[in-house]
């Protein structure tokens, strides 16, 4: 069945996911190369990449591919523009961190079929360990910075980044945030064009000077970038991104989605016929003579910026640069982060906005003495629900390996974890995460750890984030002889952003993987010399591979594989055929209860039962009970 994206009519309209736009944008554009690494909010793009191209086969006539990290996937794309091929990658913002060396360099380079880094950011950390405004990475590179606030625009304005990439020769970042990531609204479905390589070959011709940026051409890049710069601004003048409207000595300039919020904010207000509005897409770089002319014909200025005060900063500089004594207001009013701060207008430094916030502060604005409500809060839990904190699955293998650490070491070892499903291992009574950085920094942070403090350290890293960064790591370790013991979680696939492939799976949604990199194999050619391997739901082998590497020096890996349980029922097929079954209740039951926590155990009154649903079969239970005095207190039974 033809995939809708690729089925739809042009002029016909369909309800789209904002990632979903962003592919729709880019096929219309004429997309040849598409890499990425999976990373919440940005995840949806690339998988539905994946699946437009194997249900539409050779109507979807680019290439498509998981990198292990961002640095990697940026590099691919890099090279891939070079060549002629219009280019998107994609990642989530603290990815970017991790492509920053490619990029700040690929702009000097420049990306001649196309280059578009789409930077999904995480304003109020939903499930990101922190909220950088990556808008910042534009104005360090040198890249314009394009951000949609409806789905719409997520495909106008991808398709638009990409296009204006080739035209240019320069790569863009398409900046969005969660709301915009995953937003749904109308899109109208454009023209699809023929691949851009084909339309437009753009073969690569060898110049050194100009694509090998040693010392001596690097400074002339430099001065290149510059004046691609001061001509995109030339043009930001007239874009077409950049909408004003309205009247009054007052006026707001708003950018991503909190121009969605400023728009509610001013319906809401009746405010909306007494504020001017200038909307801009292309927020860097700015478009600058239309924002001093604005700013000499307003009293007060408002800016309405998710994240860091941006845009905030640029046009306080300019009003100053030209002499004018508006008054600019935003984050930087008044002092403090709160929205109540003294002198402020409402409108904090972190977490995401929402309607109230941009009212407030559009009150703030015409009435000084407005007194600004408190922004909306998270609704009370209905009385007598059970609280549900986030927990590792019924059945999760990770579980079973942290229930056999915190028997082998208990609180007397550190806990080095790292980015992935195992970091919800911090609760109790598993607390197996004592400390994280970012992705793959659980080897060399534990290292850290290692050569400073004596206890035990025991660094956790998933396979997907071991081929991410965490290689890396381990070849320091075992280089700068540290002392850790290196667990990798290997459950078969990337499973905290939807179970994309890495390259140690067995299978991709295409099939076979044919070349799949054997973890055991890396870690014992980087240099590793004691490396076990055990499934973790066997409990007894898992505690005697512990207890023995527990005992040597240097860099030890147990490989702990056994598939993620959601991943095994869907993609694999598994089917369970037995459950847990309390058979005895009694102080062995509570304990398990107590120490391993599944959440398919529950309490009825004063009994403990298993939830059968949630149940997998994996029957650690029964092993954690089978020590006791009540050895046979859970039991299988047949799968009814």
């Amino acid at each position: 069945m033809p995939h809708p994206l690729m089925d739809t009519k042009p002029g016909e309209t369909r309800l789209l996911l904002g990632n979903e736009a962003i592919v729709r944008g880019a096929i219309e554009a004429g997309i040849d190369c598409v890499t990425c690494y999976p990373g919440t909010p940005s995840s949806e793009v690339p998988d539905t990449f994946y699946r437009v191209k194997h249900a539409a086969a050779e109507n979807a006539d680019y290439h498509f591919e998981y990198s292990p990290n961002e640095k990697v996937a940026l590099e691919v794309g890099g090279g891939a523009s070079l060549a002629g091929a219009m280019t998107l990658v994609t990642m989530k913002h603290v990815g970017v961190n991790v492509a920053a060396d490619p990029l700040c360099t690929i702009a000097y380079v420049g990306s001649p079929g196309g280059l578009v880094l789409l930077s999904a950011d995480d304003p109020g950390c939903h499930s990101s360990q922190n909220e950088q405004d990556n808008r910042i990475y534009g104005r360090l590179a040198g890249l314009p910075v394009f951000e949609p606030a409806t789905a719409q625009e997520c495909k106008d304005m991808a398709k638009e980044a990409l296009l204006f990439s080739r035209r240019t020769g320069r790569p863009v970042l398409l900046r969005t945030t969660t709301r915009v990531n995953h937003i749904r609204g109308p899109v109208v479905f454009g023209d699809v064009s023929e691949p851009a390589r084909k339309a437009d070959p753009k073969p690569f011709v060898k110049n050194p000077s100009k694509y090998v940026p040693i010392p001596a051409f690097a400074r002339s890049m430099r001065l290149a970038l510059l004046d691609h710069l001061a001509a995109v601004s030339a043009e930001a003048e007239q874009s077409p991104w950049m909408t004003e409207r309205g009247k009054g000595d007052v006026a707001v300039v708003a950018t991503g989605i909190s121009r969605a919020y400023m728009n509610d904010a001013l319906e809401m207000t009746g405010l909306g016929d007494t504020i001017r509005v200038l909307e801009l897409g292309l927020t860097y770089p700015l478009p600058e003579k239309r924002l001093a002319s604005l700013l000499g014909e307003v009293k007060k200025l408002l800016v309405l910026e998710e994240g860091e005060p941006v845009l905030e900063r640029e046009i306080r500089e300019l009003a100053k640069r030209a002499g004018l004594d508006t008054e600019v207001l935003g984050k930087m009013s008044g002092v403090g982060h709160d929205f109540e701060h003294e002198g402020g207008i409402g409108l904090p430094r972190y977490g995401e906005y929402e309607t109230r916030v941009a009212a407030n502060a559009l009150q703030k604005l015409v009435d000084p003495s407005f007194t600004p409500e408190a922004p909306a809060t998270a609704a009370e839990p209905v009385e007598g629900l059970p609280t549900r904190p986030p927990n590792l699955c019924a059945g999760c293998s990770h579980r079973a390996l942290y229930y056999a650490v915190r028997q082998q070491f208990g609180d007397n070892a550190v806990y080095s974890s790292d980015i992935g499903c195992y970091t919800l291992g911090i609760l109790p009574p598993l607390s197996c995460a004592d400390f994280l950085f970012c992705m793959g920094s659980s080897i060399s942070g534990g290292s850290g750890m290692a050569r400073f403090d004596k206890r035990p350290v025991l660094a956790f890293i998933g396979d997907s984030t071991f081929f991410h960064s965490g290689i890396t790591g381990l070849v320091n370790a075992v280089f700068n002889k540290h002392n850790v013991l290196l667990v990798v979680l290997d459950n078969r696939t990337t499973a905290m952003t939807g179970h994309q492939p890495n390259p140690g799976v067995d299978a991709t949604l295409a099939g076979e993987n044919e070349v799949k990199v054997d973890i055991e194999a890396v870690c014992r050619a980087v240099g590793v010399e004691h490396v076990r391997k055990v499934n973790p739901n066997k409990l007894n082998a898992s505690l005697a591979a512990l207890s023995e590497l527990a005992e040597l020096p240097g860099v030890k890996v147990l490989i702990a594989e056994e598939p993620c349980v959601l991943f095994a029922r869907r993609s694999m097929g598994r089917k369970p055929t037995v459950i847990a079954d309390v058979a005895e209740q009694g102080p062995a039951v509570d304990a398990c209860l107590e120490s391993l926590a599944c959440p398919a155990f529950y309490r009825e009154d004063s009994e403990v039962a298993v939830d059968p649903v949630q149940c997998s079969g994996c029957m650690v239970c029964a092993q954690v009970t089978k020590e006791s005095e009540e050895s046979g207190a859970i039991k299988a039974r047949k799968r009814g």
